[in-house]
């Protein structure tokens, strides 16, 4: 059986240290912090890295304000996956490059190549510091809903292989298309080609919640978003009222028993739950990895 790491999307949510229900008292520094979930963890997601590219210095600190053996799976920046991006968060040398259409905006989705080629060298550049001393595990690609099966998207899958090639990637789809045959074939093809990661997920924009998996490269991954399906789809919402939701335990079981048979054959399975609400995901985290070491034969689809 491989290594399986359990932890959450963030560990700095605004709304976990608010709660007051899971750091100390006292403990209010991004590095006591930081120290504090590696005590109850061994994995985390960073998501900052989807806003900014991070500094290689936080990247340093990181790696050496945690235990040996814990693992950061880091957020892919907007603009690597078509998200929209702030004009503001881009990097100066980056930004003096733009088109003065572009510089002028609020955000954009669309770059010019050259650009995004160079926010890809930068991004993974600044993660060589975990990458060294043998924090890093994935980079997480997590395409938009827009983000279809086409030629277009699989050479741009295809640069992302390109840009990491020396790094474990992990790609999420969030249209129902990649989930689903025949998309679901030439994807998961295409990742094992690729040595590439297919994200198995648990969200409210996936029939009957729970998503199919397939493991594509030595690594499973899996993200656990709630099931808050009225929040999710409502305009108006706020972003943290959409990942309002606490899993009853009857509804990580079914997980439980999956992942323990997609570890039989990865050599690192991933479970970083995304319901970051207060202290949501820490508690749902802790509850499943209970829940993991005491389950066991049930049937998998990954």
């Amino acid at each position: 059986m491989g290594k399986l790491y359990i932890g959450t999307a963030s560990w700095t949510d605004k709304t976990l240290i608010e709660s007051g229900r899971f750091y100390p008292k006292g403990g209010s520094t991004a590095e006591a912090r930081l120290r504090f979930y590696a005590d109850h963890f061994d994995t985390v997601e960073v998501d900052s890295s989807y806003y900014a590219i991070p500094a290689e210095r936080n990247a340093v600190l990181w790696a050496k304000r945690t235990p040996e053996g814990f693992i950061f799976n880091i957020k892919a920046y907007s603009m690597l996956t078509g998200h929209p991006t702030l004009i503001k968060g881009i990097p100066r040398i980056l930004a003096a490059e733009l088109p003065p259409k572009l510089s002028k905006q609020q955000q954009a989705r669309e770059f010019p190549i050259e650009i995004v080629e160079a926010a890809f060298d930068m991004f993974v550049h600044t993660l060589r510091p975990l990458q060294d001393t043998g924090k890093l595990g994935c980079i997480l690609f997590q395409f938009p809903p827009w983000f279809l099966p086409s030629r277009k998207s699989f050479d741009w899958l295809k640069l992302v292989r390109e840009k990491t090639r020396e790094m474990m990637v992990a790609v999420e789809f969030r249209h129902q298309r990649w989930i689903e045959s025949p998309d679901k074939d030439k994807a998961v093809h295409f990742l094992k080609e690729h040595g590439m990661t297919f994200v198995a997920v648990d969200g409210p924009w996936i029939h009957g919640w729970a998503g199919p998996g397939a493991l594509t490269s030595d690594v499973a991954y899996i993200r656990l978003h709630g099931r808050n399906r009225k929040s999710w789809f409502a305009r108006g919402v706020r972003t943290v009222e959409k990942y309002r939701y606490l899993y009853p335990d009857k509804e990580l079981l079914p997980w439980a028993a999956r992942v323990e048979n997609v570890a039989q054959r990865a050599q690192q399975t991933f479970v970083l739950f995304n319901n970051c609400y207060a202290d949501y995901g820490v508690k749902n985290a802790a509850i499943f990895k209970k829940q993991c070491s005491s389950v066991s034969g049930a049937k998998d689809n990954m």
